[in-house]
């Protein structure tokens, strides 16, 4: 993918993040299904690495199973991490730091360190290029201790009907099919106005070919939320 249909699809995406924060926000509370088949990976005491946590409600859902847990959380949109910082203001077993940290560049890769966990749900299908999200997984196992997990979450949005519908041609971002990469998507967004966002479709393959790219393998991978049960695809990472 060239470099400049990579920024202007990163600017889509950050410009809808920046302008619907909140709603969005509105949408994503409580803890997803899926969580409950990958708590077991997380430590009881610990340290846990969340990119792109939107606005903390995984750092919500750990205090509620952990008893002591040193949480970071990388992000973007300062809309969504002052929510963030709002929501987990009074945890009893998770301690907070937040960032406001472009995960599309390399600057946060520096400042990371080494955690038991480390986390991208519904992050990495919002990157665009292939070699990007290489990238970003190889960034992302080098944030974890020698036995520690990066677990990833991406969305299933083509196997659903509903989700279907929300597609739009990329002409409406001045771009082409011929632009972007296969499973590559645009989907629009009516709440409190209208808005666009650049979404890859991940699958097994891509996500085991990423693995073994980054040094990492697949521990284990399964589908579940949404509605139908399966919009999400979870991917459980180690090290060789």
């Amino acid at each position: 993918m060239e470099a400049s249909i990579r920024q202007r699809l990163l600017a889509v995406n950050n410009e809808f993040y920046e302008r619907f924060g909140g709603s969005f926000s509105g949408t994503r509370f409580g803890p997803q299904p899926g969580w409950d088949r990958i708590i077991h990976y997380f430590p009881k005491r610990g340290s846990v690495l969340d990119l792109g946590c939107g606005n903390g409600r995984l750092a919500l859902f750990l205090d509620d199973h952990v008893e002591k847990v040193r949480y970071v959380g990388l992000e973007r949109s300062g809309t969504l991490l002052e929510i963030a910082r709002e929501k987990t203001r009074d945890l009893r077993h998770v301690t907070t730091e937040f960032f406001e940290m472009d995960l599309s560049a390399a600057k946060w890769r520096r400042a990371s360190g080494y955690f038991d966990v480390v986390t991208a749900l519904a992050v990495l299908h919002h990157m665009p290029g292939f070699q990007s999200r290489a990238a970003f997984v190889y960034a992302a196992g080098q944030c974890m201790n020698p036995k520690g997990f990066l677990i990833l979450s991406n969305w299933r949005f083509m196997h659903s009907p509903r989700m279907q519908r929300k597609l739009v041609p990329w002409q409406a971002i001045g771009l082409s099919e011929d632009d972007v990469e296969e499973s590559d998507y645009l989907l629009d967004w009516k709440k409190d106005g209208c808005g666009y966002r650049y979404v890859h479709q991940l699958d097994e393959a891509e996500v085991e070919a990423l693995a073994a790219n980054a040094g990492l393998e697949v521990v284990m991978q399964f589908v579940a939320d949404g509605r139908e049960g399966d919009l999400s695809l979870y991917s459980v990472l180690k090290r060789v």
